[in-house]
């Protein structure tokens, strides 16, 4: 079937609110040798997505202005350098924007195999978290069988990634999320304790649970002042990582307390690395996390689904914090 010349994609023309999103046409993009067009068939939707809408998160230089990190869909095209795939195969893949349109090109590394028994819409949800998660939990914290997990913001879609990850690998997993019914889900899908910080001081509930030893790893999307209490809960030799700062990018740090417990400060971000970088987190989640999405073991927690003429309504629902899991727009 031959290509359309042009797509439908979501664009925005100013910052702001989530009205400013609109369905708009646009020339259907061209492929360098080494990337896919696929044709969309859901795309997830992201925080990041959402600091873009508002002007303060820009996309890396040579990426889509189109919003939309991840992708699910069928390959459509191929550049010429491009070996391992095929015309019409299913796949999901991790992009540095683009994802909400009709019509996406991926790095040919970056697209994975759709898992066995997953649709489209669940296939969309894998990339940013999967990637994120594995990638900061893993690789940069080194979590491992028998530590201690702390995950700020459970319900989240990372938060729910990385509580069925982190279990799945041994480890005890707490949260903390901001309402009993977030608290119960993060239960139900493998935490070992849920900590509503409403009605409960999350540093004094992981100093209980743990004979006052603390955490060894803890996952942050909160900055701010969220860091002195993350140190203060962190054990010996703990290691925080921090992925997000909603409450703000400054904080007071006591650097006696990362001397005596000999505590690890990292963080990252995903966007703006290099294709081999992230071709390598790809390689691991194929190995590692694959084969689980294709037994049941773990599956991504889908929170709503809307169709992509209503990303407003998709960003208002991740802006009211109201969501369990990922937030999916259907193409």
């Amino acid at each position: 079937m031959p290509l359309p010349l042009s797509i439908h994609a979501i664009e925005f023309t100013q910052p702001g609110g989530p009205e400013v999103l609109s369905l708009a046409e646009r020339p259907i993009p061209t492929l360098s040798a080494h990337q896919v067009l696929i044709k969309v068939a859901a795309a997830g939707v992201n925080r990041p997505d959402v600091m873009q809408r508002r002007g303060v998160y820009p996309p890396p230089p040579g990426a889509s202005d189109i919003p939309g990190l991840e992708i699910a869909g069928t390959v459509a095209a191929l550049g010429e350098n491009v070996r391992h795939l095929s015309i019409g195969e299913p796949v999901c893949a991790l992009v540095t924007g683009g994802g909400y349109a009709d019509y996406c090109t991926a790095s040919a590394a970056l697209c994975l195999p759709i898992p066995e028994g997953i649709d489209f819409i669940q296939a969309a949800a894998l990339p940013e978290t999967f990637f994120t998660v594995w990638s900061n939990v893993f690789d940069r914290a080194h979590l491992s069988a028998g530590e201690t997990l702390l995950i700020h913001g459970g319900g989240s879609g990372i938060g729910t990634t990385a509580i069925q990850l982190a279990k799945a690998f041994g480890a005890r997993v707490f949260i903390t999320a901001g309402s009993d019914v977030k608290c119960e889900c993060c239960v139900q899908l493998g935490a070992d304790a849920a900590i509503n910080y409403r009605e409960q001081d999350f540093v004094d509930a992981v100093k209980q649970m743990t004979d006052n030893k603390g955490a060894d790893v803890i996952l942050d999307m909160i900055g701010g002042d969220y860091l002195p209490r993350n140190l203060k809960c962190l054990a010996n030799d703990g290691r925080l990582v921090q992925i997000a700062i909603q409450h703000g990018a400054k904080a007071e740090i006591d650097l006696w307390q990362i001397m005596l417990k000999r505590l690890t400060l990292t963080g990252s971000t995903l966007r703006g690395r290099d294709d081999l970088f992230k071709q390598q987190i790809a390689w691991k989640l194929r190995e590692k996390v694959w084969p689980l999405l294709s037994a049941g073991k773990i599956r991504p927690v889908i929170d709503s689904v809307f169709d992509l003429g209503d990303a407003a309504k998709a960003h208002e629902r991740l802006e009211s914090g109201h969501h369990i899991g990922k937030i999916i727009l259907k193409v």
